[in-house]
């Protein structure tokens, strides 16, 4: 039964679509709180959905499984958390001395141009105030109880989806039958969102403990903070690992001078073309290829509609939403015109 009344035309169909599908959107800008913390939730389900299984195959029945997995992501989650924010205390007991090379290092630049002639009408040199900066930052970390509490929903949410889950899915499949084309396609659409999450997540880790490694050893405060930033801006296609190296390359310009500096960028260079290419690959069992223009517009819509964490997960969603338009024979040509229908086929010819 369709829910549109058949006096419509088809061109009235596909307004009323349209209209419906701004209304949505709306919807989800106005209650983005709401559907982030959702959203992150479910996120973090297919993360450790994969370990769920694994536990329930040794025989642990569903709620202790669901009890292990959460302590452990949960311890996983605040030593990260922990160690992040210890290194970011010792960069701002640190300011001082970050203040006197970024004076030392403006001087350097001060006297190349002036000996140059560029700077010549300028009387001394500019000073940029590192404690005026960093207190923005500070300023929004004021907001951490709201944070912490909103990571406190997250994980909550995140244990009883992972509860219940299962339930769900034997209701579906008394309901629709297990062998439904509705439950088939409703597998294939979690299993390639899962793979994804998964396969992305290990590149990001091995490209984070490689960096935040080399940031250690050759001595760049904050290396562990450098090396978080650049796991969880790895989520984000292209732009991300580049945002990610920037505070590296600053702060490794502060002590070290361009030579530092340089070495940062050239690390950067090579760990990308060593983990984002062959390590990648090797994790992935498709590479999730999408052309890079609807990578990027994915980025930029969900950035839009819900902030950092539609930014960090453009990519799953952009799949989710595309593996919708494939179930429908009325806008399955759409993922035709876009590039992206090769994924699905593999999808069928693995029978997933």
């Amino acid at each position: 039964m369709s829910m549109f009344p058949d006096s419509l035309s088809r061109t009235g169909h596909s307004l009323l679509v349209i209209v419906l599908i701004f209304i949505i959107l709306i919807a989800v800008k106005m209650t983005s709180y709401i559907v982030t913390l959702f959203l992150m939730s479910l996120i973090l389900t297919f993360l450790l959905a994969p370990a769920m299984l694994w536990l329930k195959g040794k025989g642990l029945p569903n709620f202790p499984a669901t009890i292990v997995v959460s302590v452990f992501a949960g311890l996983v989650i605040l030593s990260v958390v922990v160690m992040t924010v210890l290194s970011f205390q010792t960069l701002l007991s640190d300011i001082p001395q970050f203040q006197t090379e970024l004076n030392a290092r403006l001087a350097d630049i001060y006297s190349i141009f002036t000996s140059l002639g560029i700077l010549s009408g300028m009387n001394g040199v500019p000073s940029i105030n590192l404690g005026d900066l960093l207190s923005m930052g500070v300023g929004g970390a004021t907001r951490l109880i709201e944070g912490g509490m909103f990571l406190f929903f997250v994980g909550a949410t995140t244990f009883f989806i992972l509860l219940e889950t299962p339930n769900v899915v034997d209701r579906m499949e008394q309901k629709f039958g297990k062998e439904s084309d509705m439950i088939q396609q409703l597998n294939r659409m979690t299993g390639y969102i899962i793979d994804f999450i998964v396969v992305r997540t290990e590149t990001n880790f091995v490209h984070a403990v490689l960096f935040g490694g080399f940031l250690s050893v050759m001595g760049v405060h904050g290396a562990i903070l450098w090396g978080v930033l650049t796991f969880i801006l790895g989520y984000i296609p292209f732009f991300g690992l580049v945002i990610a190296a920037i505070p590296a390359i600053f702060f490794a310009w502060l002590q070290f001078g361009i030579p530092g500096a340089v070495a940062v960028i050239v690390a950067v260079c090579v760990l990308n073309l060593i983990v984002e290419n062959p390590v990648y690959s090797y994790l992935a069992a498709r590479k999730f290829d999408m052309p890079a223009l609807i990578v990027i517009l994915s980025v930029i819509f969900w950035g839009w509609l819900l902030g950092l964490v539609g930014m960090l997960f453009a990519v799953p969603m952009t799949l989710f939403v595309l593996l919708v338009l494939q179930m429908s024979e009325d806008f399955r040509w759409i993922n035709a015109i876009l590039g992206v229908n090769h994924l699905f086929e593999e999808i069928r010819g693995k029978g997933r």
